[in-house]
């Protein structure tokens, strides 16, 4: 009889099934991570922001992991949802975490329409198991369940994602983080431990679908998956050693910016770095493909964290339309809307004014299509949207609550304010004309 490859590696898969099948009762009740913080190693969880961690069962020695590829319901923000593919019902997909030196079982199923591969994005493993579909390993069509089997030989921050018509699983949404703690602990104890993934999308206003043929005019700019205010705030306690673990799937380099901290970078795609390689920063950029592992001791206050980027920091954006910034276009609103019923000018001052027309004038825009910026702050519009969070620190927070504590309270006489209304208030020293 002739065995193909396909149906040998198939055939694995379906013993490894079987093998989940027969071992059940032995199966970890209730799956979980065990990484809690404290402990003889400083051993902890994994926060993913906006996301969860994959439980798995401990079967003869290995762990073993389920991920079911297939197409999720996701919302970005309040008042946009898509269709999307990811995994186990969410995109970014649920994140593995084990121990440098487990062996772990990943099952693999796939529910999409068309094949697809999980490459271990920087993970060391034998070159069967990297996941490039043609390559290394037969793809996985619909309704086929393969099985992944290797030893966690490093520790640090990685992701999974597909390497089958990438391009357009990618685009709409396939990645995941694997985390790999050190078997021998951390050189500083790390007390808060946060992660999540940079994408970008081209969801097109009034659409349902991400465009995934789009390479450049992309409209929606993520930490996994989730555009601001949509975005978890990293909650944190003063004096906290906390450590952001930042994963790049997207079309673009991305500079992350921390607000009011120096922070280290200690670890990239080949995990944490020797002491003697670690830099202090404020703005780290993670190109495409890389991971960075950020790292700083908190300071109490509400700390932006975003990227530099101007417009990755805005939502739905209008690629293509007219700049009418400094125009006069105080009685063009009713030949525009002659032209085009319900539109009106987006104004010629800058858009600040556009929270105003979405918010307090409740102006409709098109179906499902966020405004370019929106949240509210405790002293007005934050004009914010896509790639933003805070990080806020607190004193006195239990260690493992990460529940919103509000805006900050600042101390008096630490805020910014206004002295005086007029525009020609004082002196300003301005450069004398030539």
């Amino acid at each position: 009889m002739t065995v193909s490859r396909r149906s040998l590696i198939t055939g694995a898969g379906a013993a490894a099934l079987g093998a989940t099948v027969r071992a059940a009762s032995a199966a970890a009740p209730g799956g979980g991570s065990p990484y809690r913080p404290a402990g003889a190693h400083g051993r902890q969880s994994v926060k993913t922001l906006n996301g969860w961690t994959l439980p798995y069962k401990s079967i003869d020695g290995v762990k073993e992991f389920h991920l079911v590829a297939e197409e999720v319901d996701h919302e970005f923000a309040p008042g946009c949802k898509a269709k999307c593919w990811g995994y186990n019902g969410s995109t970014p997909g649920p994140t593995i975490e084990a121990m440098q030196g487990d062996r772990v079982r990943i099952i693999v199923t796939n529910r999409l329409p068309e094949p697809t591969s999980i490459h271990w994005h920087g993970i060391l493993l034998p070159s069967g198991m990297d996941g490039v579909s043609g390559l290394t390993q037969p793809a996985i069509g619909p309704g086929e369940t393969f099985a992944y089997e290797f030893t966690l030989r490093q520790h640090g921050t990685h992701m999974y994602h597909p390497h089958a018509d990438e391009m357009v699983q990618m685009a709409v949404g396939m990645m995941g983080l694997f985390i790999i703690h050190p078997a021998a602990g951390e050189p500083l104890p790390i007390d808060r431990d946060f992660a999540f993934l940079l994408h970008n999308w081209a969801l097109h206003p009034g659409t349902f679908r991400p465009d995934p043929s789009i390479m450049l005019d992309f409209d929606l700019w993520t930490f996994n998956s989730k555009v601001f205010p949509a975005i978890e705030p990293l909650v944190v306690r003063a004096g906290e050693r906390v450590r952001i673990r930042i994963g790049n799937v997207s079309m673009y380099n991305h500079p992350i910016h921390l607000h009011g901290h120096e922070f280290e970078v200690t670890g990239g795609d080949g995990g944490r770095w020797p002491r003697e390689r670690w830099r202090k920063e404020v703005t780290e950029i993670v190109g495409v493909g890389q991971m960075r592992d950020l790292e700083f001791v908190a300071e109490p206050g509400d700390w932006a964290l975003h990227c530099h980027m101007s417009h990755h920091t805005m939502n739905a954006m209008g690629h293509g339309i007219p700049n009418a910034l400094g125009a006069r276009i105080a009685n063009s609103d009713a030949d525009l809307e002659a032209l085009l019923p319900g539109m009106m000018n987006m104004g010629a001052n800058g858009m600040s004014e556009h929270q105003e027309h979405v918010e307090a004038m409740n102006l409709p825009g098109p179906a499902n299509t966020l405004p370019m910026m929106g949240g509210t702050g405790p002293y007005g519009a934050l004009e914010m949207g896509g790639m933003f969070t805070v990080v806020k620190v607190r004193e006195g927070l239990a260690a493992a609550d990460f529940r919103d504590p509000g805006w900050y309270a600042a101390p008096e006489g630490t805020v910014a304010r206004m002295i005086s209304e007029d525009p020609d208030f004082g002196a300003p020293v301005r450069r004398p004309r030539s």
